[in-house]
């Protein structure tokens, strides 16, 4: 408008075809400047380019007066600070049920209901391996879902490989029903509607890590040690199971990491059987620039950690392309709500409940009196990378898992995933997660204060 009127102040005559050309121009440049804003995970490009290392906006007044390396336009901020819009389908044919009374595009933690656009017809049940007590109740289930619900069941090949299965003989004719994969080698991403868990934590980690974009729903049996993120019994899964097939379930939406790794190309790098993670193959090596780019969902934590080195772990943090601090000690774990309760909650850091959008920053053993773990919104960029001072180098772990060293000119970036893992609920997620809190962490258990004896309170 300010253009315009300008322009005709100048030149009253202007016909009105010229006006109208004018007008068009406006709008062409408002909507470039508009898209310039989109959400970039909201708008589907979740693919981040080697020539845009670091998104953002300049501040008028800025954490740290150094950007980030390799960082030399204006910072503009591309996505919102509460994290991408989450993927709300989840496998072939599952997704939240919506409510029509949601304000907004964000649902009630506590309303998230799972349903089925067509009924699911493969499940992976994921056993935890080498654990003699979990054959039964695998075979139970196995069994059920073959025969009661006609089911798809896949496993992963080496559980059928265990000993205690290939000797059971009646257990033959449902074994050979199976449909088997191998990690790292078989992409079963889009085959599977529903993920049931036995075992302990352990086991929901590796769902997620076999699912590097939408991951199907996940119901997780209480069988292992822990059990924090498992919180169905297993003794009546049949009534269960058949209430998560029937889609009459709440959900909650664990966010996860996406992380992307970064290295400086050094001599000859293998990259075992062309995989490079999950199945997925490793065509993200850019040769033209130097440099290998690995890429990973995590729903706990990223540990950076100084290894076998005796040196403290020096590595720069920036959020959005600012230096906002040197870690100085043992290491640093980036962690999601969910991993609040695990490695992090040990360094000393808050537990958050998994439906808030944010991402924990806690140090390992600071050298440090004053360095306290932080939480930061969900939609920041964080970059990690060894400090140009640093002794030594440091490692990197993923869910405790790919772990492997970082150098000199390596880089590590980490975001909010627009693809949480929908893990199913017994009761509601607020509900659950107290429970696992007093069940799993005892949180807050003392002995409770006696109070005074009615004597005592009179003569006070």
């Amino acid at each position: 408008m300010f253009r315009h009127q300008r322009f005709s102040d100048q030149s009253p005559r202007l016909s009105t075809m010229e006006v109208e050309q004018e007008k068009v121009n406006m709008s062409k440049e408002l909507s470039a400047d508009a898209a310039s804003y989109r959400c970039s995970a909201c708008h589907g490009d979740e693919d981040w380019g080697l020539s845009h290392p670091m998104r953002g906006r300049a501040k008028s007044r800025s954490l740290s007066a150094a950007p980030a390396p390799a960082s030399t336009k204006e910072f503009r901020r591309t996505r919102s600070l509460h994290g991408p819009c989450p993927v709300t389908t989840f496998g072939p044919k599952a997704c939240v049920l919506q409510n029509p009374q949601t304000i907004m595009h964000i649902q009630d933690p506590a309303s998230q209901r799972l349903t089925w656009n067509k009924s699911p017809k493969s499940v992976l049940v994921i056993k935890k391996i080498r654990d003699a007590s979990l054959l039964q109740p695998f075979k139970e289930l196995c069994m059920y879902l073959m025969e009661e619900n006609n089911m798809i069941v896949y496993v992963e090949k080496k559980v059928l490989e265990d000993p205690a299965i290939v000797s059971d003989d009646s257990f033959g004719p449902v074994k050979r029903k199976f449909c088997t994969f191998r990690e790292d080698y078989d992409d079963i991403s889009n085959q599977i509607d529903l993920i049931i868990c036995l075992g302990g934590d352990g086991t929901l980690l590796y769902a997620s890590s076999l699912f590097q974009g939408s991951v199907p729903p996940v119901m997780a049996f209480h069988l292992g040690s822990l059990g924090f993120l498992t919180p169905f019994n297993f003794e009546n899964f049949q009534s269960q199971v058949t209430q998560v097939i029937q889609g009459n379930a709440a959900v909650v939406l664990r966010s996860r990491l996406k992380v992307r790794v970064v290295k400086e190309l050094r001599g000859k790098m293998a990259i075992p059987n062309g995989i490079s993670e999950n199945g997925v193959l490793a065509t993200d090596l850019d040769t033209e620039v130097g440099k290998q780019v690995m890429q990973y969902q995590v729903l706990n934590e990223v540990v950076i950690d100084r290894g076998p080195s005796s040196y403290l772990s020096n590595v720069d943090v920036y959020l959005d392309g600012h230096l906002i601090t040197t870690v100085q000690g043992d290491g640093v774990i980036v962690s999601t709500p969910t991993g609040s309760t695990a490695y992090a909650a040990a360094a000393g850091a808050s537990m958050i409940h998994p439906n808030v959008p944010a991402i924990m920053i806690t140090p390992i053993c600071p050298h440090s009196l004053s360095f306290r773990p932080i939480v930061v919104p969900a939609g920041v960029e964080l970059k990690i990378m060894l400090s140009p001072e640093a002794r030594n180098t440091a490692w990197v772990s993923f869910d405790g898992r790919k772990r492997q060293e970082i150098r000199h000119g390596d880089s590590i970036s980490i975001t909010t995933s627009c693809y949480p893992l929908p893990s199913i609920c017994v009761r509601d997620p607020v509900s659950d997660w107290f429970e696992s809190l007093a069940q799993c962490l005892h949180w807050n258990v003392r002995k409770k204060q006696a109070h005074f004896p009615e004597e005592e309170e009179e003569e006070v």
